[in-house]
């Protein structure tokens, strides 16, 4: 279940945090430029009292800090001026009167009203049956006064920012997407010191999801850049975002618990996350590019199309402000996000372009193409510094960047090869498969120590890029797999094929096992 939380009440939150933690400075100015008040009080029976006794001071000490409607704090304001004037207390009900911005609303609004109450301060005895209708009285008026504002505010229970923030927490560890340590950082959204695991080959398959509808299946999957979502892209168009710890389908998503999917015309072959786990893109058969909230399943933008034909990749910018892509029209583009200009044409290769990224220190856009090359790409410009052949008949299928290192380049090749390149052009390391068995997809894991790549035959390849070998070769499925994920900050992967299953796999070690 996903509930709507408006933008107002999140001010709110702050604003008592601000006022219960002495801030008063910083509370004055986010009231003045949000135009919001808190509209709470620690105790409104006590409010009440103080309205129906007459304890102004108290009373207009506490409605400072509200937002009222304006008739009610106009009928509190003349009950005031009128008291005062029956105390003969005639200089503090003139400044009430005067200098107050709801008498002045009075004075604009209702001028006669206004009128009666100078007139009533100009005169030496207040008669009461001047103001009071037949049957009301200075205590029956203070009465319905008390009603209307104690109406208009809230009791809200002391640390009331704190209390939702650590009950988020709480429920986020019941759901299993945090780990139970007590240390946590609210700010990431991960436990301290436990943000990033040590890295370790998988070996264990934990989850399988088996997805909806008999004629469908995962073309791609994404891990979002906090772990908290995995998203696959079907061939039927539906995007659909799972929970990678238990592998069940994010129904606290409220589209998705309505079943009211995110959807694109034709088969999703690609995705990819803004770097803040917000925004989601996605790139279909048609051509098509649309832009997604995670949060609320809303497009908010669509290239229909941004290329001719199918698009193969895409990723954004680091602020998410561009968005690049390759397509099977030999074509790389860069598009604007919010108004959908091109920004960039590269041309140049000859066949299908079938995985593109930025660079590690995004100065170099890098491509790899059906036409056996991999191409280092000038940003700014959009000349191609550098192109690399596989050998003669050989596809590349992937390109990635290892963590950590700006000056390496992974290249899946379509044969039963991949190579770690260099951002100059040279080959540095050539990863060959000894079962022969083509290679069809890969992936570097989070922390850029190993490669996992898989095979035509349904193998899964981890290979350890440091130590430059191979750790382990596992069968995945007896069906035709298709693609591969890493998760961001954990030892788990996911693969899909062509059978309606994506496999969930994570590193389990020996105590794991044994406990």
């Amino acid at each position: 279940m996903s509930i709507e939380i408006e933008s107002e009440d999140v001010i709110r939150l702050i604003l008592q945090f601000l006022k219960e933690n002495k801030y008063d400075e910083t509370l004055h100015t986010l009231e003045q430029e949000t135009n919001v008040k808190v509209n709470t009080l620690e105790n409104k029976e006590d409010f009440i009292s103080e309205i129906k006794k007459g304890e102004w001071d108290k009373v207009l000490r506490h409605v400072a800090d509200l937002k009222l409607p304006a008739a009610k704090l106009l009928d509190l304001y003349e009950q005031v001026v009128l008291e005062l004037a029956e105390m003969r207390e005639l200089s503090a009900a003139r400044t009430l009167l005067r200098q107050t911005e709801p008498m002045y609303i009075l004075k604009q609004r209702q001028p006669e009203r206004y009128l009666k109450l100078e007139h009533t301060l100009s005169r030496s005895v207040l008669d009461p049956k001047e103001h009071y209708p037949q049957g009301m009285t200075k205590e029956k008026r203070r009465q319905i006064i008390a009603q209307g504002l104690a109406s208009e505010v809230n009791i809200v229970e002391p640390s009331r920012l704190m209390s939702l923030l650590e009950d988020c927490i709480k429920w986020q560890r019941h759901q299993g997407l945090l780990k139970t340590e007590a240390n946590f950082d609210v700010f990431s959204g991960s436990a301290v010191n436990q943000q990033i695991e040590d890295e370790a080959c998988v070996n264990d398959k934990y989850k399988e999801i088996k997805m909806p509808g008999k004629n469908t299946y995962a073309e791609c999957t994404i891990f979002s850049p906090n772990g908290l979502h995995l998203v696959s892209g079907s061939v039927d168009g539906f995007i659909e975002v799972w929970n990678p710890v238990n592998g069940k389908l994010r129904k606290d998503l409220k589209y998705q618990a309505e079943e009211n999917l995110m959807a694109m015309d034709q088969a999703v072959i690609c995705l990819c996350f803004s770097t803040d786990s917000e925004i989601l893109a996605s790139g279909s058969t048609d051509g098509k590019i649309a832009i997604w909230k995670i949060q609320s399943g809303l497009c908010t933008k669509r290239f229909s199309p941004a290329h001719s034909q199918g698009v193969t990749c895409i990723r954004f910018n680091r602020d998410a402000s561009e968005i690049l892509s390759s397509s099977y029209d030999h074509t790389i583009k860069i598009h604007k996000v919010k108004s959908g200009e091109l920004v960039k044409l590269f041309e140049g290769h000859t066949s299908f372009v079938n995985s593109v990224m930025y660079s590690s220190d995004n100065t170099t856009i890098i491509s790899g193409s059906n036409d056996g090359t991999v191409k280092i790409w000038d940003y700014t410009t959009g000349a191609c510094l550098h192109s690399i052949k596989a050998a003669e008949g050989i596809f590349v299928q992937q390109v990635l960047t290892i963590p950590g290192e700006f000056t390496k380049i992974v290249a899946i090749y379509s044969n039963n090869s991949a190579a770690i390149l260099s951002d100059q052009g040279l080959t540095l390391k050539l990863i060959k498969n000894k079962s022969e068995s083509n290679f069809v997809s890969g992936v570097v894991s989070h922390q850029g120590s190993f490669l996992y790549i898989l095979s035509e035959d349904s193998f899964l390849h981890c290979y350890d890029i440091v130590a430059e070998k191979f750790l382990s070769h596992s069968k995945v499925c007896d069906d035709e797999v298709i693609g591969i994920s890493a998760h961001p900050s954990s030892n788990v992967i996911a693969i899909n094929n062509d059978k309606r299953r994506i496999f969930l796999y994570k590193h389990t070690s020996l105590n794991d096992e044994q406990i």
